[in-house]
């Protein structure tokens, strides 16, 4: 029994160190590219790139290690749109660039088109806040683009 009982104790330390050593692969960390891994919590600023009267909306990202990226803004119901699929990468520095995905839905329930949101973000010294801007296409459901918007955000390390 003790001698299955070891086996098993060392099996799980070995999956802790192994699992340990492909997160700080993941991480980044020599190239700078982890330190943007983590959630978010943002405030998004959309204008129609004119000047034009700015809506603002809270958001929350997740940037998640190996490049992918998840997100919901809200001001939105949930109904009328999915959330933010997307990817990321360190671009140098505390530079990295990030595009999502999302899809909008008319209050009847049919397909409304879907956007695509890219950015170019400035991470702090602390990686604990950030700065971005780019832009918002519109498309409607046929693919055809009808709109850009620009928009901006700062974000906060969301944090247990």
């Amino acid at each position: 029994m003790k001698s299955k009982i070891a086996k098993f104790s060392g099996i799980g330390y070995l999956i802790a160190v192994f699992a340990v050593g492909c997160v700080c692969a993941q991480d980044g960390q020599t190239g700078g590219g982890g330190r943007l891994s983590g959630t978010w919590d943002a405030v998004v600023t959309i204008s129609d790139c004119a000047g034009g009267v700015p809506i603002t909306a809270n958001s929350i990202a997740s940037f998640n290690q190996g490049g992918t990226f998840i997100g919901s803004t809200g001001g939105i119901p949930q109904s009328l749109r999915t959330p933010e699929h997307g990817v990321w990468r360190h671009v140098k520095g505390n530079t990295y660039a990030f595009k999502f995905k999302s899809f909008s839905f008319l209050p009847s329930g049919a397909p409304n088109g879907w956007s695509i949101v890219e950015h170019q973000l400035e991470l702090d010294s602390d990686n604990n806040s950030y700065a971005s801007a780019g832009t918002a296409r519109l498309f409607a459901p046929n693919g055809t683009q009808t709109g850009q918007r620009c928009s901006s955000a700062v974000g906060t390390r969301f944090e247990l």
